[in-house]
């Protein structure tokens, strides 16, 4: 009866796999704050792919680690066309072709010294302008290496508007465009910083949002749209479901979320601890998620669900 009457229903086709491959390493490398999630070789990224293409997850977001002697102030790395997120978006293209969507993180906090999103100013402060021009060929590079959709994630103002204009300049008017529309200053990225070997030395006040507020989240909504956003996105999931559900009933554009590496990796410590059963626990969130108003939620458990859904 439950099963009949059911009002949220998951399906592998809800989420996108985010996956880490790291430039200059023969195996994969356990990512310590993030039990059974690694960062991948380009062998075993094309692996992960072809797994969670087969198992019907619909796409992959892919972020770069390079090696720590290329990382500079400007992030050259994430626009040169060898470097290791454009290597790694032609070998995933190569092994799954379509049948899975092949998604680029577009930012340089990966592949900066200073482990910022941005350009720093002369006083050490993200130059807002001065990234955009950056972010414009950091779009193009990736369009070029294969991207189906490219995810601007730096929370810079204008950064979409700046994207689809340096997508369209090279008649790449078919790649998408999923703008982190409202990405909060959260305690919840700390796992991540490890995954993607995040030089960061602070934090990100100055351009990702205070959890506090929920109308800003509206304003940057408004605003991504206005700029020729193709989907949108609340990041993190769990803790603003608030946000998304308001996000969810305000476009018809759609709407994803990103269960962050903190919201992961508590589940998975206390299910070791045997606190709660880990399996209840990931479709009890991700189906909060879901009924919240996602569409498309990004999960490390993507292809793990998408299978026992099957």
């Amino acid at each position: 009866m439950r099963r009949m009457v059911a009002e949220t229903r998951l399906h592998p086709a809800d989420f996108i796999l985010p996956a880490f491959v790291r430039e200059g390493v023969g195996e994969p490398v356990p990512i310590g704050a993030m039990p059974g999630v690694v960062q991948h070789t380009r062998d075993s990224l094309k692996k992960a792919a072809a797994e969670a293409a087969e198992a019907g997850v619909s796409g992959i977001m892919l972020f770069g680690v390079p090696e720590e002697s290329k990382k500079d102030a400007l992030g050259t790395a994430g626009t040169d066309p060898d470097g290791i997120l454009q290597v790694a978006l032609r070998d995933v293209r190569a092994e799954v072709g379509d049948e899975l969507l092949v998604m680029s993180d577009l930012c340089l906090d990966e592949f900066t010294d200073h482990g910022h999103c941005g350009v720093l100013d002369a006083k050490g402060r993200v130059d807002n302008d001065a990234t955009l021009e950056r972010y414009a060929e950091m779009a193009q590079v990736q369009a070029d290496a294969g991207a189906h959709v490219v995810g601007p994630s730096g929370m810079m103002d204008g950064q979409i508007g700046v994207v689809r204009d340096a997508l369209d300049q090279i008649g790449r008017e078919d790649v998408a465009i999923l703008a982190y529309t409202a990405k909060y200053s959260s305690a919840f990225y700390g796992p991540f910083r490890e995954a993607v070997g995040s030089s960061l030395q602070g934090d990100r006040k100055t351009y990702q949002q205070d959890p506090a507020n929920w109308r800003e989240s509206l304003r940057e909504l408004a605003l991504d749209l206005q700029e020729g956003a193709d989907m949108v996105m609340v990041k993190p999931a769990g803790p603003y479901l608030d946000i998304l559900a308001k996000v969810a009933d305000a476009v018809d554009v759609p709407v994803a979320a990103y269960q962050i590496s903190g919201e992961y990796s508590m589940i998975e410590a206390a299910a070791e601890k045997g606190w709660l059963d880990r399996d209840r626990a990931i479709l009890e969130t991700l189906t909060g998620i879901k009924r919240a108003g996602a569409r498309t939620i990004l999960t490390y458990w993507a292809t793990e669900v998408a299978r026992k859904l099957r």
